[in-house]
């Protein structure tokens, strides 16, 4: 048997690979060649495929209660618009960067949401906390840089700060849901629900729209799989495997292992670093770093030091 220490060492390791696959999923969404719609359709698609695998998904699946698994797949509806808004955030404004700042801002729009739909009272300290964040998300809008003639038609940071201010609060009511109704059903029949609802919708979607750009699987160029091709199309088959099973399915597993070792204080306080591995991962791959100034920095700063606060201050008073 491992002992309490090591169980926690490989817990803490578990929930940084975690938290570090979900930052790197900014990465992905940036390299794969083709528009939001298609890339959710066919990551939800191929995360579900995985979990309806696993033979213990269908006795969970089978234990619930048809309204409990109508819940769900409502709340995958939401995960589902909150992928779509966040890669489209990084297309708008093609910046893994800027999209990722945004999302710090969730923690404001869960200050609102979760008193209203669990019927808390809410906390001036964390609407305080959640304006900060707002206040840095404003220092990064006026730090980015002019958008080139060239890119106007194509790049607009304006958007991509928008769309991301909506995926930022959309992830936090699907949260804000899953918390209200985790007790109802076991996680991983939670999660394979969501990915399944998500998925037959946006199939509709795809089947009414015009065939225009209609892409029913990812792409794959054996002969172009080069270094030099990397954002071209040849390798979005391989992206999109590692943004389904290694970054959805994995970190699932990895998530649910650490919180059974660890606090859910230190859980969300390691979960606050990933926009800080996406921005980072940003600046070694894309070198988004040579278009973003100190203002862009100081603005990160000021929305990751809130939202640490934030959990200390509330560890604190638990």
């Amino acid at each position: 048997m491992p002992s309490s220490k090591n169980q926690r060492t490989n817990a803490f390791i578990a929930l940084h690979s975690a938290v570090f696959l979900w930052g790197f999923t900014a990465i992905l969404g940036k390299l794969i060649s083709y528009g939001s719609l298609y890339l959710v359709w066919h990551r939800m698609a191929l995360t579900a495929a995985v979990y309806l695998l696993i033979p213990r998904v269908w006795k969970q699946l089978k234990s619930l209660s048809t309204k409990t698994m109508l819940q769900f797949a409502g709340i995958g509806l939401i995960v589902c618009a909150h992928w779509l808004t966040f890669y489209g955030s990084i297309k708008l404004g093609n910046s893994v960067s800027i999209t990722l700042a945004c999302l710090g801002s969730a923690s404001f729009f869960a200050a609102i949401i979760e008193p209203t739909l669990l019927k808390k009272p809410y906390s001036s300290r964390d609407i305080l906390m959640g304006l900060i964040v707002m206040l840095g998300i404003v220092l990064i809008y006026v730090s980015l840089p002019p958008q080139p003639a060239a890119q106007q038609g194509d790049v607009s940071y304006g958007y991509a700060i928008i769309t991301g201010l909506f995926s930022a609060a959309l992830a936090a009511t699907f949260t804000t849901l899953n918390k209200k109704h985790i007790h109802t059903a076991p996680t991983l029949a939670i999660s394979t629900l969501e990915m399944i609802s998500g998925a037959l919708f946006l199939s509709l979607v795809v089947l009414l729209m015009p065939n225009n750009g209609y892409q029913p699987f990812p792409s794959i160029n054996l002969d172009a799989l080069t270094a030099l091709n990397l954002r071209s199309g040849a390798w979005d088959f391989v992206w999109i495997g590692l943004l389904a099973v290694v970054c959805t399915n994995l970190t699932f597993y990895l998530g649910t292992y650490a919180l059974q070792q660890l606090s859910a204080f230190t859980a969300n306080l390691t979960v606050n670093l990933e926009p800080i591995y996406g921005i980072v991962l940003g600046a070694l791959i894309f070198h988004e770093n040579k278009d973003l100034n100190l203002w862009f920095y100081l603005g990160t700063g000021v929305i990751l030091s809130a939202i640490f606060t934030q959990a200390y201050l509330s560890a604190r008073e638990k």
